[in-house]
């Protein structure tokens, strides 16, 4: 498992799976209860099946996804994921300030995909509370981006 970051600087192994497509969901199915993050689709198709079943779900958002989807059920969402497909797409930054901000999100709102040690402080400063860190990222390092600019004063403001 890849380790993943929370904003208290806590290093754990994710318990948490991502599923972006039916072939990997059919592993999911009849076993022993998981944590499941869905992309949408899958999310909104088997939801009601799979909570049935006793696995905890999150969701997976996608750059292109809309946050506003989700608005009647994130109460009951422990975890939202947004997938960064690239570290130079920002799309994903505006989806945390939606669902902090706008959204009233409370839960867990974890950064996964392409990112870089660069961006785990501001992507806490838009709201997202975890890091699924690449298994060839060191923990040490995102650790240590958290703190980069805590002190720093604002310039140009």
């Amino acid at each position: 498992m890849a380790p993943l970051i929370d904003r208290h600087g806590i290093v754990s192994a994710d318990p948490w799976r991502c599923i972006d497509n039916e072939a990997a969901l059919d592993e999911a199915w009849g076993a022993a209860r998981q944590h499941l993050i869905l992309a949408i689709p899958l999310w909104r198709h088997h939801r009601a099946r799979l909570t049935e079943q006793g696995h905890a779900l999150g969701v997976w958002l996608g750059p292109e996804d809309e946050p506003e989807e989700l608005a009647p059920d994130l109460a009951g969402l422990p975890v939202i994921a947004v997938q960064f497909t690239s570290f130079t797409d920002g799309r994903g930054y505006s989806l945390g300030r939606i669902l902090r901000q706008r959204m009233a999100y409370g839960g867990d709102l974890r950064a996964t995909g392409d990112i870089q040690r660069d961006q785990i402080y501001l992507l806490h400063k838009c709201g997202f509370s975890s890091f699924a860190l690449r298994a060839d990222q060191s923990p040490e390092e995102a650790l240590a981006a958290l703190g980069d600019f805590r002190w720093a004063p604002l310039v140009g403001c």
